[in-house]
């Protein structure tokens, strides 16, 4: 029997499970709005801050750290990866820290705060499908500015999850089908599934794409740059992650405060809100698109699909391509723990950090 912490950062919350073999022993998950996180200038800051609140919950369940098996932590900003569930070791904590992959995502602490409570228990830690897998087709990657690339910044976890997930229930093979893929949450990332890779995307955390609660989204370059020269490039940086979006416009990414707003018919609300959906319906055409219209499916997915108009705008918009599946919240939890119990088992082995890009230029081509 083992024992399994998992422990999922997001933008907006601090999720932690614990696993007894395949049993879920407790799942909390504790909301933190915006002004709370961004008492922390930079996300590495919020460390001890993430490590309290994981304490205070294993405090509440009566857990001993030291009665855990393994910690599994969500990831990313490091080098690329490859799909597929990896060991922290030291230099893939150290390259999440200095974010050498350039995206400064909450979801990187999870591989911080895995490998802290290794060292200090002796125990594995590992990471699964972090939001820097790289699995892009080369059109994917190529921008009009020699030397500036597109990269994998994305809910791949849980969309990988939730891809799998469906294409079983249906009798068939994630590998064999192509999907659709949109995680709706403090997040929002759109992605092509093409017969088991994730081959193409927005980079949420980077301002692309819909804006969300705590996103700014596609930008227009000209106007972007005026933005930069009143009020700095810090400040742009921020909003890319942690203080656009709803944060911005209303003062807080708490979804359900603005969706009350909407519904009380709120003007200005109402104009954010069906924004925001409708960004994400451009998304999913530009996927289908990637997809050769070939799409078996649109799949759903993240916190925001708790509310019946999100689903419904996307089908107006969007039913015409494919069928359209809604997974409310998110599969990460089992995604993360599930690969690792298999590592415990013996059954499956761990990839190792490489510490270098999976994508390594265009074969020569200078661009």
């Amino acid at each position: 029997m083992y024992r399994l912490l998992i422990i999922n950062p997001g933008s907006t919350s601090t999720k932690v499970s614990l696993f007894e073999d395949e049993k879920v022993l407790f799942e909390k998950s504790l909301f933190h709005d915006a002004d709370e996180l961004l008492k922390f200038p930079h996300v590495n800051l919020q460390m001890d801050f993430r490590y309290g609140v994981i304490m205070n919950m294993l405090s509440e369940e009566n857990v001993d750290p030291a009665s855990i098996d393994a910690f599994v932590g969500r990831g990313g900003s490091a080098h690329t990866q490859p799909g597929g569930i990896t060991k922290i070791d030291q230099r893939l904590y150290d390259d999440t820290v200095a974010a050498v992959g350039g995206s400064e995502h909450p979801a990187k602490l999870g591989v911080m705060l895995a490998w802290k409570f290794a060292t200090e228990y002796n125990k594995p830690a590992y990471t699964l499908n972090p939001t820097n897998v790289d699995e892009y087709c080369d059109y994917a990657r190529l921008t009009g500015i020699k030397g500036v690339y597109r990269v994998s910044h994305s809910h791949v976890l849980n969309q990988k999850a939730v891809a799998e997930y469906h294409a079983k229930s249906l009798g068939r093979r994630y590998e064999d089908m192509n999907f659709i893929v949109a995680h709706i949450d403090g997040g929002i990332t759109v992605s092509a599934h093409d017969h088991g890779r994730m081959v193409d995307g927005n980079m949420g955390a980077d301002g692309e794409g819909a804006f969300t609660p705590t996103r700014i989204g596609s930008v227009p370059v000209l106007a972007l740059l005026d933005y930069i020269d009143e009020h700095g490039t810090d400040a742009v940086r921020l909003r890319c992650s942690r203080a656009g979006g709803f944060v911005d416009l209303f003062g807080t990414a708490n979804s359900d405060t603005i969706h009350e707003l909407v519904e009380e018919d709120d003007y200005k609300a109402s104009l954010v809100w069906n924004t925001m959906l409708y960004q994400i319906c451009k998304m999913i055409g530009e996927m289908s698109a990637v997809l050769c219209g070939k799409v078996d499916g649109i799949l759903l997915t993240g916190g925001l699909l708790r509310f019946d108009d999100v689903r419904a705008t996307i089908e107006k918009r969007c039913g015409f391509i494919a069928p359209i599946s809604v997974y409310p919240g998110e599969m990460e939890q089992e995604a993360l723990a599930l690969p690792a119990l298999e590592v415990l088992r013996g059954n499956k082995e761990p990839l190792t950090y490489q510490g270098r890009d999976v994508w390594q230029g265009f074969a020569g081509i200078d661009l």
